[in-house]
């Protein structure tokens, strides 16, 4: 099944990882997933039973997930706005507005707010006031989020775009370094780990691209589109995918590790991964928890309609969004349902959790924020 085109040699990986530093994950929740390799777990407690502390409404449905650092929540909304608003209390600090929805989730670094837009736009923003720094325009589209990585002293971001091609920009200036062409949509986040960005396709590929030049490290014919951000840990590239399967491919040898296959339903939710285990979604109304080592089911656990929400691990709890319109709080041990709020319409964003509390959108056009009162 799996077609390896191009593998990079041992020595050439090395030379590139000696170059690149790896991207230190920031205090707090500054990007989709948490950290660059995407991973999706948080530091931190979750209460036993979380309160809504505040909730913000927006004139369209939200499918961005948020970033959180320091005092300031940013995420998009459907209405054509990114919003910046105050973690404590939920009170909108600025607002950006451009032509097109904002489904890409944003990145904070070093004081600027980087996101994607319907409008084919990643736009820098300032942290403090939402002033438009720079702009990069590409050819459609951009829905998934952008990373980053560090190239000797030059910081850069990566982003892919339904134009079918990844984008590495400077992050000072928004120029373009490299540009990698694939076959079709690019969909989700790129992951970054070990020197390489590895993101999936909906031309049905697996690609790994060498940051420092976009040169291809190696390419897998999955055979189905990747529509969800890979997430990498040890070495292996953990994904769903659109013909019912989820897959774990080893990087060093573009293999295919092992499948799990359960029902006829795809996979659209983003994995989280931890020492022993992997989460994810899916359409078959399921959270799945799987061994990382082999695959081989630990747990799931069933809601009321399909999950595209990416879960979140916060010590021993999982956060995940439902389109049965209810927020869940699941054992990571066993599955057990430990708490439920309902918001009532679809959640599509992914949870962000940062200081014990989590903050999400809905397709009600409001973000929401649970956590223990007086926290």
């Amino acid at each position: 099944m799996f077609d390896v085109l191009k593998i990079a040699s041992i020595s050439l990986l090395t030379i590139i990882v000696s170059l690149i530093s790896p991207a230190s994950p920031a205090a707090g929740w500054p990007m989709f997933r948490g950290a660059p390799d995407l991973t999706g777990v948080a530091s931190g407690r979750l209460p036993e039973q979380p309160t809504l502390l505040w909730s913000f409404k927006t004139q369209g449905p939200i499918k961005s997930s948020a970033a959180i650092v320091g005092n300031r929540v940013f995420i998009g909304s459907n209405d054509r706005h990114l919003y910046a608003l105050d973690f404590a209390t939920g009170k909108q600090l600025w607002t950006f507005t451009n032509s097109e929805p904002i489904e890409s989730s944003p990145l904070v670094l070093n004081g600027t707010v980087l996101v994607g837009s319907s409008d084919a736009n990643l736009y820098a923003l300032d942290s403090d006031t939402g002033k438009q720094l720079w702009k990069f325009e590409t050819g459609d589209k951009i829905l998934g989020a952008p990373n980053w990585f560090v190239n000797g002293d030059k910081t850069n971001i990566l982003v892919g775009s339904y134009d079918f091609k990844l984008y590495c920009l400077d992050a000072a200036t928004g120029r373009s370094n490299w540009v990698f062409e694939t076959g079709n949509y690019i969909n989700g986040s790129p992951a970054v780990s070990d020197g390489v960005a590895t993101f999936g396709g909906c031309d049905g590929v697996l690609y790994s691209v060498t940051l420092t030049n976009g040169s291809l490290a190696f390419s897998n014919e999955i055979g189905a589109p990747i529509a969800a951000s890979i997430a990498l840990a040890g070495g292996r590239a953990y994904f769903g995918h659109y013909e019912n399967k989820f897959l774990c491919v080893d990087l060093k040898t573009g293999s295919n590790a092992w499948t799990f296959s359960e029902r006829q339903f795809p996979y659209f939710s983003s994995p989280a991964v931890t020492k022993d285990r992997v989460l994810f979604g899916g359409r078959d109304k399921k959270l799945h928890c799987v061994s990382r080592a082999d695959g081989k089911p630990i747990w799931s656990f069933a809601t009321r309609g399909k999950v595209d929400s990416s879960p979140v691990v916060c010590g021993d709890k999982v956060v995940i969004g439902s389109d049965d319109g209810r927020l869940y709080l699941v054992s990571l041990k066993d599955g057990k349902d430990l708490w439920s709020y309902e918001i009532g319409q679809a959640i599509e964003s992914s949870p962000a959790v940062a200081d014990d509390k989590i903050v999400i959108g809905c397709d009600d056009g409001t973000i929401y924020c649970f956590g223990m009162k007086g926290n």
